[in-house]
């Protein structure tokens, strides 16, 4: 479970074209840092979190302070997203003394970066990724891809292996989400030339030392009964989001706000986890939006459901085609190198048969109006598979 504090809301001082957060900031919800002991209280219950945003950094700079401070307290992993163009000296600080992991959003150098910012300001993000490093301030990336760094791939491959040069080792490519119509006339690949970039990337860092995700996570899924993979590939329910816990500055516990299409940044409900999306998917056929008979199902899962068809998270992704082919490309390449891989009908029939099981679980229990909880508390899922989705 990840554990997010957003302490200027959804706040930014970049507009990239692409951002899920949109909605959010046309209804207007901003906010300051208000109730921090209450903030506190909320962490107390997770014992972890890390600053994001908007952009965290618009933050005064003494609240990051106080709230690195008491991570400190109880050992906290302090880390922080952030697009990088506004560290300072005085971040670089406190991201030094209070040992804060930073992660940066930045898809790659010049154009490559053009739906985030400028050539200028893309440049002085650079300057500060290579500023932090060399402080010793431990760094990751993550990389959304699109139209504009598949035109410009061979720049893309470069900035990687000069970031792998420096010392960075952890990068995250995100398939792009596609929300409004400006992206996707501007930036969005289709199925086939998403999987064609992907499948560069994938050549370009299978053999390099370093962690690479989805790779890493897709791989993970193929390979073991319970892999530790992030949000996307963990059955997610859309109402509960249980792999992402927001906390804004009021304290308040929020959803994750990929699933926010509305605008609404939805308070956390106190119902338990619920898996009836993906039973329903289970059960439904591919041409009308479910997963029913997919080899990939207990990899997939139907993904994030902030990434639905349509945007109703009943659906499956819309990207399932590209994930699909990804997925089964690097299953082939496990196999040619002599890796042993799960029985893709074996693992499906597990996955299916524990989702059956979890939902009558919940569902005997509410009819028999017993309080109960999550009984398979907060966790990754295993992997499962069954054919190819066809038309």
């Amino acid at each position: 479970m990840t554990v997010e504090y957003l302490p200027v809301g959804v706040k930014c001082n970049l507009k990239c074209t692409y951002c899920y957060q949109e909605p959010m900031r046309d209804a207007g919800n901003f906010s300051v840092p208000a109730n921090f002991d209450k903030v506190k209280e909320q962490i107390k219950k997770v014992g972890t979190f890390s600053v994001f945003g908007g952009e965290p950094l618009l933050a005064p700079i003494e609240h990051l302070r106080e709230l690195w401070e008491f991570g400190d307290t109880f050992k906290n992993n302090n880390g922080l997203q952030t697009n990088g163009l506004l560290i300072t000296h005085a971040h670089v600080e406190l991201f030094k003394k209070h040992k804060v992991h930073v992660g940066i959003s930045i898809d790659g150098p010049g154009a490559c970066n053009g739906a985030r910012s400028s050539l200028a300001d893309t440049a002085h993000i650079i300057n500060n990724i290579k500023g932090l490093v060399k402080e010793g301030i431990n760094v990751s990336l993550i990389i959304t891809i699109h139209k504009l760094n598949y035109d410009n791939i061979s720049d893309l491959l470069q900035f990687i292996d000069e970031m792998l040069l420096i010392g960075i080792v952890a990068f995250n490519f995100h398939n792009l989400e596609v929300d409004n119509s400006v992206t996707e006339k501007t930036l969005h690949l289709d199925d086939a030339h998403n999987f064609a970039i992907f499948q560069v990337l994938y050549e370009h860092t299978r053999t390099k030392l370093g962690h690479f995700n989805p790779f890493n996570d897709i791989k993970c899924l193929l390979t073991q009964e319970k892999p530790s993979v992030s949000c996307i590939w963990t059955s997610c329910d859309p109402v509960t989001t249980p792999a992402v816990h927001g906390i804004n500055a009021e304290g308040a516990l929020t959803n994750c706000g990929r699933t926010n299409k509305e605008g609404i940044d939805w308070l956390k409900s106190e119902s338990p986890r619920s898996l009836e999306r993906y039973l329903a998917l289970s059960l439904t056929e591919w041409k009308n939006g479910g997963c029913k008979d997919c080899q990939y199902f207990f990899v997939c899962k139907g993904n994030c459901p902030g990434t639905s068809i349509g945007g109703d998270w009943r659906n499956r992704t819309r990207d399932c085609l590209f994930w699909y082919q990804l997925i089964d490309s690097i299953r082939q390449d496990l196999l040619d190198n002599g890796h042993q891989v799960l029985d893709s009908d074996e693992a499906n029939k597990k996955f299916i048969q524990y989702i059956n099981q979890d939902t009558r679980f919940r569902m005997e229990s509410v009819h028999q109006d017993v309080a109960h909880g999550d009984s398979h508390g907060d966790h990754t899922d295993q992997s499962g598979v069954g054919p190819r989705p066809t038309d």
